[in-house]
């Protein structure tokens, strides 16, 4: 069950006067349009204006020769019910994240609840309340896919049919909850994969109390779907477990916020010389000890694209596209059809860079200038990000 929508549908939207269109896609990174138009929630052009069938009465954004992609994926976040965490004790953590360009969210597992149970009636309960919360409701909007169970002895094949009946897809990074033996994680990863859910892994260092120390050889007998935070969450692989992970597993690696920057490069620069930036997802790994992160995701793009020697159009790729088809979501990809999520963003004021893509390359932040979700804007400027270069203007309708 994908989260619904809370607003009704948006006028049709025009973006147009856009510089460059990062599309999402690895495969062909960069789109030659200036215009894109989104009607009921989804894009319906993208191309020249030229070419462009402007809808009646439609909402404008000029983007004024900025940068457009796709509204961007946190892979790992640990969220509870609602937009609050306790473990930092604050509220709209989400809505903070939005305004870094995160419109879409994937749970790794909901441990800060308190009082949290590991039995298996209650793991299951707790990712099925945590499912069905944000399904129906969705703070600012974001699409925060959660309720991904946390594997705790006991749990049975069966348990694994109710949780897929209930439209659970996510199973929590196995290492933080109850089972820590390879040979249970795998059997259970394998009830999980059969009923099409997505399973992390916890790799390196302990991060919260019960956590363990987790390398290539654990990962390599659960053969899970994704290698969580393998530049640390918060302490890092090596990088030659990471090609280990790599050589012995199908499995994607996850770069994150909450982690080492340093070996975040170096890890970047391996999937790069191996030819497999396509396994490569990104998250923030928040809330944790380290805090919110609403930057978050922009900043491992930047440092993906400064110091991991990639274009940083593959850095967007890998923070949209990536994720989207690791979860089979029908957003990430600038493409028509696609659920129209997007962001207009551009070199931040001051930074030597002449736009985004270029912010990017260098370890810039980008400034997010307006985001959209489903075809509506979400917020005309971001409060967390600086301020873009260029002037870009909203009209509504």
């Amino acid at each position: 069950m994908d989260p619904v929508s809370t607003s009704a549908a948006a006028a049709p939207l025009v973006l147009r006067n856009i510089g460059t269109l990062v599309s999402g896609d690895l495969a062909a990174p960069l789109a030659d349009a200036d215009t894109v138009i989104v009607a009921d929630g989804r894009i319906r052009f993208v191309g020249r204006a030229a070419d462009a069938p402007v809808p009646d009465g439609a909402a404008v954004i000029d983007v004024g020769g900025a940068t457009v992609m796709p509204g961007l994926h946190d892979n790992h976040v640990h969220p509870v019910i609602g937009d609050w965490t306790p473990r930092q004790k604050q509220s709209d953590w989400i809505d903070s994240c939005l305004h870094g360009g995160v419109t879409t969210m994937l749970s790794a597992g909901e441990p800060h609840v308190p009082g949290r149970p590991t039995d298996p009636a209650g793991t299951k309960a707790l990712a099925i309340l945590a499912h069905r919360a944000f399904a129906a409701l969705r703070p600012s909007r974001v699409k925060v896919h959660a309720g991904a169970v946390l594997l705790e002895h006991g749990l049975t094949e069966a348990d694994f049919d109710d949780l897929a009946a209930a439209g659970c897809t996510l199973v929590g990074e196995i290492g933080i909850s109850g089972v820590k033996d390879p040979a249970e994680a795998a059997q259970m990863t394998r009830w999980a994969q059969a009923r099409q859910m997505r399973v992390m892994v916890h790799t390196g260092g302990a991060s919260i109390p019960g956590s363990g120390v987790i390398g290539p050889d654990f990962v390599a007998e659960v053969q899970p779907d994704v290698a969580g935070h393998v530049n640390g969450g918060p302490t890092s692989l090596a990088v030659e477990d990471v090609a280990d992970i790599l050589e012995r597993t199908t499995a994607r690696i996850e770069f994150v916020h909450n982690g080492n920057m340093t070996t975040l490069g170096a890890m970047t620069n391996l999937a790069r010389e191996r030819n497999e930036l396509h396994r490569v997802v990104v998250g923030t790994d928040c809330p944790a000890g380290s805090g919110v992160q609403p930057l978050g995701i922009l900043r491992v793009m930047a440092t993906m694209a400064s110091t991991g020697g990639i274009a940083p159009e593959l850095a967007v790729a890998a923070a949209t596209g990536n994720t989207a088809a690791l979860h089979g979501l029908d957003r990430g990809v600038i493409r028509v059809g696609a659920e129209a999520d997007l962001l207009v963003s551009d070199a931040p004021l001051g930074s030597r860079a002449a736009d985004a893509l270029g912010a990017l390359a260098i370890g810039d932040t980008p400034a997010v200038a307006i985001a959209v979700i489903d075809g509506a804007v979400a917020f005309v400027k971001s409060r967390n990000t600086p301020p873009a270069t260029r002037t870009i203007s909203y009209t509504a309708r």
